[in-house]
């Protein structure tokens, strides 16, 4: 297995909810190391560019509008297997369905209000990163 760095991101429903400061306890209590943090807040044209992927689909506005709707936490997390652990530990997309010992299924509330965000490919993660970080903010 391979060290590899995925993005994750706490998501405004999770963060104001003050689900923060528990998310970062998981991530940390999972054997991720946290190499980049940032509280940050999106405009819709980041929003739009950074979700660029789903922008044929028909909850791209929603998912824009939701992701703008206040701040969030950005952080790339390096492991082994980051990518596949991350969205382990994140369980499934729809928070509805998600196990009660993954992150959505203890702090989301739906497909749409799912607390977090992880990168689903190396291509991605690649991509997310360097959207939210420079190589030099990264320790």
């Amino acid at each position: 297995m391979a060290t590899q760095r995925t993005l994750a991101i706490i998501k405004p429903d999770a963060f104001r909810k003050g689900y923060t400061g528990p998310i970062l306890s998981r991530v940390e209590q999972s054997g991720f190391r946290i190499i980049g943090l940032r509280l940050t807040r999106l405009d819709v044209p980041a929003a739009r560019a950074f979700y660029h992927v789903h922008r044929d689909r028909h909850f791209f506005d929603e998912l824009c509008g939701l992701m703008t709707c206040g701040p969030i936490v950005v952080m790339v997390l390096e492991a082994e297997s980051a990518i596949s652990r991350w969205r382990d530990l994140i369980g499934p997309t729809d928070a509805a369905v998600a196990g009660p010992d993954t992150i959505r299924g203890q702090f989301g509330e739906s497909v749409s209000h799912n607390a977090v965000h992880g990168s689903d490919a190396p291509e991605a993660a690649d991509f997310e990163i360097s959207f939210f970080f420079d190589e030099s903010d990264l320790v």
